[in-house]
């Protein structure tokens, strides 16, 4: 969270602006080695992520290790010109190994051990598994640390993406030797859990278990712990191969590939921490209406991850995946598109799943830069054609994206409690909240960082407008740095059913809103939640949605906005208290988009935010990167059907037509201006 410094020494000599993807020689008969590399020359490729899925051709039988393959390929690549991000391929065990160790498989929540034959088919918390992860990691770093291509190392591959969680009695024993870390003892843990509720009291370690399907509803605490337990084994699987990797191959960063926006069971604010360089998975989802305002924001999520510095895209797909009910192909010039949208919000680099869509297996109708057609294709002249510009932009490499006013506050923990089980509302979900008031600043041009809850208020002070849409589950730490950091002048927005419960998922003693009950200026008497579809009317135009609460102001706090209609009619909705240089407003629902976008526009008007660049919003994104030497370039994509004409000054480094001051940018397209 601290001002964002580029730091070329975490890249090594990986290149940048980085193109490319994940490559499985594997697949392939040798012949078709020469062959790639020879188009991946042409397509401007520079950098492959190598060997992800590969242990069975490097370890066919155990203790059998067959590295010729590998050998080859990594010297065609280095012949080429072609970098490698090398693998370990613990992602994919071998069958000799589930058939050796049939206790490594996971086992379900009802209790059903899963069998072998896709990816990630092991428990984290296999002593087994970590075993022979180890051994395969440490023959590869041995061998490779010092190869000249071997640039970067990538460790695994999208840890917990369907293995997230185990309950076996492995993980079990595993479990309580966590927990004994986390609470000391067993009368803390009680305490801490609430087990006097249902006679749930533990008087001894043997009887705590993982949250395994019972007769009715379980312990939330318990549940809460189990997720944070199974990211912990997760990220210590990661651990221990990086480790390995740096003992053997010093000054190349190493990085594994986060799945940002979308997936739920990994608190990526940790794992940022443990990589070089943080680098991420995307794939848009077709049915989803808000396809292009969720990519800016997974791209503003990842750019806070890495805390302002450049980040990587791993993968993302060419066209259509595989794995949908219906996989809907991109339409023409969309994957250039999407692509240099990355780039714009901070991506030093733009890689695929996968160089040569394959002719078989799960995945053989996932798109790929090289599709079955060959490359006299409409995807592959695409790619070649990105690549190309890819290539022209380089001079991007190490800026970084310029600080937003704005920023939305991103907790794992607040998004784990508030979904459990046993809550007020169904409805009242976590990602898409927050998701629905980024979207709203995007769709008016407004550009908004991520952050974490963990932030300081020193952290926070450079954002004029805070935004904390949902946060169930709030510390006394966060509240404390919320409100110096309202003290000292900036305008903090918090969402409904906020601050009520600590990380234990305990109610917070005294009136709702808990730990935010004196920042706030306001008690909450009592939740309302709204029935499926319902809305409410405010008597300031605005719609809520899903929620409604009854609120009662403290002295000097100002209703801003009154429910019309619904539960809470004539209650207020919408308040503000000054606190301070700053102010603190509370909404006691949640908004459609159209009144959140309104609502918005005006709380960053108050908040002193300048307005959106001329021409932004609509599906119009202006983002501008800045070098450390004052360079600066602005990035206009154009998700629109029409043309656009936004004011710029400088040079096109790509596409755009400019006279007198102004860029015009095709529909569709995407215009980069060097800045003058």
């Amino acid at each position: 969270m601290s001002q964002p410094v580029p730091s070329d020494s975490l890249w090594g000599r990986v290149p940048r602006l980085a193109y490319g993807a994940d490559y499985s020689p594997e697949q392939w008969d040798p012949q078709v080695w020469r062959d790639d590399v020879r188009l991946m020359r042409a397509a401007g490729v520079t950098l492959v992520s190598l060997g992800i899925f590969a242990w069975s051709w490097l370890e066919p039988e155990q203790d059998r290790f067959d590295f010729d393959g590998l050998d080859e390929v990594i010297g065609l690549l280095h012949a080429g010109g072609v970098a490698v991000d090398l693998a370990t391929p613990t992602a994919a065990p071998p069958l000799w190994f589930a058939r050796a160790h049939p206790e490594s498989l996971p086992v379900t929540v009802d209790g059903q051990r899963l069998a072998p034959g896709s990816r990630q088919s092991f428990c984290a918390s296999s002593p087994a598994y970590r075993e022979r992860a180890a051994l395969i990691t440490a023959r590869l770093a041995e061998r490779y640390g010092d190869h000249p291509a071997v640039v970067m190392w990538h460790i695994g591959n999208e840890y917990g993406n369907a293995n997230a969680h185990c309950w076996c009695e492995t993980s079990a024993a595993a479990f309580r030797h966590w927990l004994r870390a986390r609470h000391g003892d067993l009368n803390t843990l009680n305490s801490r859990w609430g087990t006097a509720f249902w006679g749930q009291r533990y008087s001894d370690w043997a009887q705590v278990a993982p949250p395994r399907t019972s007769v009715g509803s379980l312990n939330p605490a318990l549940r809460l712990d189990f997720l944070r337990f199974c990211d912990a084994e997760q990220l210590a699987c990661y651990r221990a191969e990086r480790d390995i990797v740096r003992a053997h191959s010093p000054g190349r960063p190493v990085t594994t590939n986060f799945m940002t926006g979308n997936f739920a069971w990994a608190d990526y604010w940790a794992w940022a921490a443990e990589v070089d360089v943080v680098a991420n998975d995307h794939y848009l989802t077709a049915a989803d209406p808000h396809r292009t305002a969720e990519l800016a924001f997974t791209a503003d999520l990842t750019r806070g991850l890495a805390a302002g510095r450049p980040w990587l895209l791993m993968e993302h797909s060419t066209s259509a995946v595989q794995w949908q009910p219906r996989n809907t192909a991109k339409a023409p010039g969309e994957m250039r598109r999407n692509s240099l949208s990355h780039v714009a919000r901070g991506a030093d680099g733009a890689l695929f799943f996968q160089w040569r869509q394959s002719a078989s297996g799960a995945e053989m109708w996932h798109s790929a830069m090289v599709p079955h057609g060959g490359e006299d294709t409409r995807i592959h002249r695409e790619v070649q054609r990105l690549g190309a510009e890819i290539g022209a932009l380089a001079e991007v490499a190490g800026s970084v994206c310029e600080p937003a006013e704005a920023a939305v506050v991103w907790d794992y923990d607040a998004w784990w409690a508030l979904e459990l089980p046993d809550r007020p509302s169904i409805d009242m979900t976590y990602r898409d909240e927050i998701r629905a008031w980024h979207r709203a600043l995007w769709s008016a041009g407004g550009a908004c960082d991520v952050v974490p809850a963990t932030a300081t208020a020193d952290e926070l002070a450079r954002y004029k407008l805070l935004l904390a849409p949902s946060h169930y589950a709030a510390t006394r730490e966060t509240a404390a740095a919320w409100e110096a950091y309202a003290a000292s002048g900036g305008h903090l927005v918090v969402g409904p059913f906020s601050g009520v419960v600590d990380h234990d998922d305990r109610v917070h003693p005294g009136p709702y809103p808990g730990v935010l009950r004196e920042l706030l200026g306001l008690r909450v008497d009592e939740f309302l939640p709204l029935a499926a579809g319902e809305q409410v009317a405010l008597g300031d135009g605005s719609t809520g949605r899903v929620w409604a609460e009854r609120v009662l102001p403290d002295p000097g706090t100002r209703v801003e906005a009154r429910f019309a209609t619904g539960p809470a009619a004539g209650d207020p909705a919408v308040l503000r208290a000054d606190r301070g240089a700053g102010a603190v407003r509370y909404c006691a629902t949640r908004f459609t988009d159209d009144s959140l976008r309104r609502l918005l526009t005006d709380w960053r008007a108050a908040a002193g935010c300048a307005p959106p660049p001329p021409g932004a919003g609509d599906g119009v994104e202006t983002v501008r990167r800045r070098s450390p030497g004052g360079a600066s370039w602005l990035f206009v994509v154009n998700h629109t059907s029409a043309p656009v004409a936004v004011p710029c000054t400088g040079r096109e480094l790509l596409t755009g037509v400019r006279a007198d001051g102004v860029v015009t940018v095709a529909a569709g397209d995407v215009a980069v201006v060097r800045e003058s």
